[in-house]
């Protein structure tokens, strides 16, 4: 059965490409790359992607102007009827804004733009998009971002912690993110939003694989169900 992804671009995204590579090596298939002004997404998807970047130049707020594109209604719809959707860096910036996730993503508490790669802790290895990890399993993987920084009130904060919504935390100091929260799923599970890039740890001539189980395991836990 063919792996069904669309890789959604915005002005001003830039692994793009990157995300690409890793959808189509943990897949075989290549992703429907689908432009911001579509109104439409294409039929029969398994994943929705949204990648890193700077998205309209990160003008008024970090994926602001990027969740009123057009295809972010289409996106927001078929979250809404089940289809998985992951954003990375500045694709979780997106999905805050599009209401897909909770909090915010602020400017990093040092006001400078990091990037390195970074240890992380799987919290909750029982999603669609981290059942390849093992609980608590510390990995390592690059992040790069000027607003990083996740912020919720103390309430939507214990809400995803008891429901056990936080995907990743964060084992070093760095961009001030509340708890040290790295990324968070929705109360279903299938919309992912994370800042650190997987796709750019999947490959060991560039440095590690961490992020490839991520991949693959959202690839064959879809394919399988």
């Amino acid at each position: 059965m063919a792996f069904r992804a669309a890789l959604v671009t915005f002005p001003g995204s830039n692994c793009d490409r990157d995300l690409a590579v890793a959808l189509r090596n943990a897949s075989g298939e290549e992703p429907i790359r689908v432009w911001h002004g579509n109104a439409e997404l294409p039929e029969q998807l398994d994943l929705i992607a949204l990648p890193g970047g700077f998205s309209y130049g990160d003008y008024l707020r970090s994926g602001a102007m990027a969740a009123h594109s057009p295809i972010m209604r289409a996106v927001v719809e078929a979250a809404g009827r089940g289809v998985p959707v992951l954003g990375i860096c500045n694709g979780f910036q997106v999905l805050t804004e599009a209401g897909l996730l909770p909090g915010a993503l602020l400017h990093n508490a040092g006001q400078t733009f990091i990037c390195r790669t970074v240890p992380l802790r799987v919290e909750n290895n029982h999603s669609l998009f981290t059942h390849r990890y093992a609980q608590n399993q510390e990995i390592r993987i690059p992040v790069a971002h000027h607003d990083g920084n996740y912020f919720a009130d103390e309430a939507t904060l214990d809400r995803l912690e008891g429901a056990g919504r936080v995907a990743f935390r964060y084992l070093s100091a760095g961009n001030g993110s509340r708890r040290d929260i790295a990324g968070i799923l929705n109360e279903s599970g299938t919309v992912l939003g994370l800042m650190p890039h997987p796709e750019r740890a999947v490959d060991h001539d560039h440095g590690g694989i961490d992020g490839l189980a991520l991949f693959e395991g959202a690839v064959r836990g879809l394919v399988a169900a």
